[in-house]
């Protein structure tokens, strides 16, 4: 049996009989999603116990929050990085299961929106997905602006023109 082979089917073993695929994922650790429904209702009483609903200063606008604490301490806000809640199904999806929040580099989209032009990498980084997968969300929401666009009437098409 050629070396290769010997190292290849190493790896396979090592890895407990799958054989890893390669990737650009910058992180070895995927997101995680929690799902509502297979919560017991034992965890559901705990969770509500140990974090009681509280509006703790949550800031309203993002001019309140412009130039507050960083890491940003409220998860729950709909630009948090940390975690994402899906509102359709109650979901909890963990992008950094690995990290905890004041370890983040970046907490905040909307600080980094206010950054300016971030590349595709850079944006795959602070979410924790590769750059294909950016690139597919960018096209999918400069298709609806198109859409939106054919509804108003505004002439966004140069713009789309530009994006891809």
């Amino acid at each position: 049996m050629s070396e290769a082979k010997k190292l290849d089917r190493a790896d396979v073993e090592q890895q407990g009989g799958r054989k890893a695929r390669s990737t650009r994922r910058k992180r070895p650790v995927r997101a995680r999603t929690i799902p509502i429904k297979k919560m017991t209702k034992e965890q559901m009483r705990i969770g509500r116990l140990l974090y009681p609903e509280m509006d703790h200063g949550r800031p309203k606008v993002r001019a309140h929050c412009a130039g507050g604490e960083r890491p940003c301490p409220f998860v729950s806000c709909k630009y948090h990085l940390y975690l994402d809640v899906n509102p359709e199904t109650g979901s909890i999806k963990l992008n950094f299961p690995d990290i905890e929040i004041w370890e983040m580099a970046e907490t905040c989209a909307l600080d980094i929106a206010e950054r300016g032009g971030v590349t595709l990498e850079e944006v795959g980084e602070i979410m924790n997905l590769t750059r294909e997968r950016i690139r597919q969300l960018e096209m999918s929401g400069i298709s609806r602006m198109i859409e939106k666009d054919k509804e108003l009437g505004i002439n966004l098409e140069q713009f789309a023109e530009k994006a891809s």
